[in-house]
């Protein structure tokens, strides 16, 4: 495995969703000050996909020059506030995650199990015997 392939790949996405949150930024301060930009950058942004941040970016510079430097700005700000928490939250909440997968491996294989045991095991008649076993005359649990 190539890590540092694995994080240039990482580093890209991350971007390209910053500039997504950028842009979403941008389109909530245009509708509250000039609604006509915000409708045209909605147009654009669904048009040209946000997919790849950079490739974006590059389309709008040449469609609207100043609403490119604004989000450019914003992705910014954006990467810089989050940055520095970053690693941590990615490490932790992969292990949290992985955690949480395994638990709910480890019930279902158990979970499984028991039900494939019970089922082999339990023969006709035995069912009403163990029942009978684990409650008093009245039909009440012991």
């Amino acid at each position: 495995m190539d890590l540092k392939q694995s994080a240039k790949d990482a580093a890209k996405v991350l971007t390209s969703y910053i500039t997504y949150q950028a842009v979403k930024t941008v389109l909530n301060q245009l509708k509250e000050t000039n609604p006509a930009h915000a409708y045209w950058l909605n147009t654009f942004s669904t048009k040209d996909a946000l997919q790849d941040g950079e490739a974006y970016l590059s389309q709008l510079l040449k469609e609207n020059a100043e609403l490119a430097m604004r989000i450019m700005i914003v992705r910014q700000n954006i990467a810089e506030g989050i940055c520095e928490f970053l690693p941590e939250m990615v490490i932790t909440g992969i292990q949290q995650a992985n955690m949480e997968h395994r638990r709910q491996h480890l019930e279902r294989i158990t979970q499984l199990g028991d039900g494939e045991h019970a089922l082999e095991s339990e023969l006709p008649g035995e069912s009403e015997i163990s029942q009978e076993a684990t409650t008093d005359s009245d039909g009440l649990p012991k």
